[in-house]
């Protein structure tokens, strides 16, 4: 007889690409844990209530959740950490005997490979695009780890953003100044440039209209050395908008940096063990080498 397998899988939409189940299966195969992680698709947000209610019957004993559910999901939680209630954005969920616990490993994750850069972000202008989860998550990582003077937050609709930012009752002490994506031009004084949005992610294979996306216009020469470009997508590993950085003289940070360092913290939530990381990243190069032919 042999111990039962625990699901713990991702929630998000057309997510198939992602690198999570080679991660976190990598991790339990090389400590002995008897989990097995998945992906589940779901198509709407109208599903997530239910979706959660069934991981509650079958024992489910955890979630990642990623876009576009970061937030949708908070409503349906039994409880909160205090990292995803600051942001009211989740990316873990814990099943414990049927209480599902929101947290966000995001936080700590996304500000992770930024710290040894924190005297240069100490008293300068950081630009991040997007107002969803991650962007919040970013955000609030400023806040937590850094000092930057300002945070610019370049976003398709501002008074959406406005709407979050005010929704979520932000009032730390770095002021976020909010610009029309379209109009980006101020970026320019940034130290630091994030990219939280979905753009330059390969969604489908085959699909390639998206990959050669850069979510900063390239022919404005908005991009120098000064710079540290944080990407967090991840798939592919150098996406347009890192290529263009580089290219520019500037650091740049790849998504995947981030996704094992909130893949850790989640990892240890589950299990109540340490990631092998070295093992694991090593792994998940090596199946991302294979995949590049």
């Amino acid at each position: 007889m042999t111990k039962a397998t625990k699901i713990l899988a991702l929630l998000g939409r057309e997510v198939d690409y992602s690198y999570s189940p080679i991660i976190h299966n990598t991790a339990c195969r090389i400590l002995g844990l008897p989990y097995h992680y998945t992906i589940f698709n779901i198509s709407g947000t109208e599903l997530l209530q239910d979706a959660l209610r069934g991981a509650r019957a079958l024992g489910i004993a955890g979630f990642n959740v990623t876009i576009p559910y970061k937030k949708a999901v908070v409503p349906f939680l039994d409880e909160l950490s205090v990292e995803a209630a600051s942001i009211q954005a989740v990316n873990t969920i814990v099943n414990e005997r049927g209480k599902l616990t929101g947290h966000n490993t995001d936080i700590a994750g996304f500000a992770m490979p930024l710290l040894p850069y924190s005297e240069r972000i100490a008293g300068a202008i950081v630009s991040i695009f997007g107002c969803g989860g991650a962007a919040l998550a970013a955000i609030e990582a400023f806040n937590r780890y850094f000092t930057p003077k300002e945070i610019f937050l370049c976003v398709r609709d501002p008074e959406k953003a406005h709407f979050l930012l005010e929704e979520r009752g932000y009032n730390n002490c770095t002021p976020v100044t909010i610009i029309p994506q379209k109009s980006p031009e101020q970026i320019r004084e940034s130290q630091v440039i994030v990219n939280a949005t979905p753009i330059g992610t390969k969604s489908k294979e085959g699909d390639n209209n998206n990959i050669t996306k850069s979510i900063i216009p390239l022919d404005r020469g908005l991009l120098h050395p000064d710079q540290i470009v944080y990407d967090m997508v991840y798939n592919p590993v150098n996406t347009p908008l890192l290529q263009a950085a580089q290219h520019a003289g500037a650091t740049t940070i790849s998504g995947i940096e981030m996704l094992i360092g909130q893949a850790e913290r989640s990892f240890t939530l589950w299990t109540n063990m340490p990631m092998p990381v070295t093992a694991v990243k090593k792994a998940l190069l090596q199946e991302i080498q294979q995949s590049l032919g």
